[in-house]
């Protein structure tokens, strides 16, 4: 189960990291064509700033997964090292169960966040909304599933054992 869960995240993980490299190449694509724009052709351009507001939202909301994904998240580290080792893997495993406990709650509330979305229109796109907002339901589900996956994999085992204390028998 261990290793079905890490080739899981790791196959997801490079399929997100894709879609986050096409991303970013866009926003780079988009800032260059604004900056372009301002200062030699003059075309006064009106979407170029907009849309690198919601390609980086993108992008960003995105890679939390991947962070999960790789356990490079901000941690506690230092606060969880002190705890004693029989006890470190609960304490692990319970700060898994509230993370995914968060991102459940930021998808389910996202849901609403991105239909409201709907009945806004960028106006400068003359488009819903809703695309835009659905960043956040989506990275949202993407990062729960990671956090299972990540939880799985690790088993409440992802941080390195000090040198000077043993593995329990």
């Amino acid at each position: 189960m261990r290793e079905w869960a890490a080739n899981t995240s790791a196959r997801l993980n490079a399929g997100v990291e894709a879609v986050i490299a096409v991303l970013m190449a866009l926003l780079v694509l988009d800032v260059w064509l604004g900056v372009v724009d301002r200062y030699f052709f003059h075309w006064q351009l009106p979407w170029p700033e907009i849309l690198a507001r919601y390609l980086m939202i993108w992008a960003a909301m995105l890679a939390v997964s991947s962070g999960i994904a790789r356990r490079d998240h901000i941690g506690l580290t230092a606060a969880i090292m002190r705890v004693p080792l029989r006890f470190r893997k609960v304490l692990l495993i319970g700060i898994d169960v509230c993370i995914l406990a968060l991102f459940l709650y930021v998808f389910w509330y996202g849901i609403g966040f991105a239909a409201g979305g709907a009945k806004r229109q960028a106006m400068i796109f003359g488009i819903s909304l809703q695309p835009f907002y659905a960043a956040i339901p989506a990275a949202a589900a993407l990062a729960s599933i990671q956090t299972v996956l990540a939880s799985i994999r690790d088993s409440g085992t992802h941080l390195d054992v000090p040198p000077f204390q043993e593995e329990p028998a």
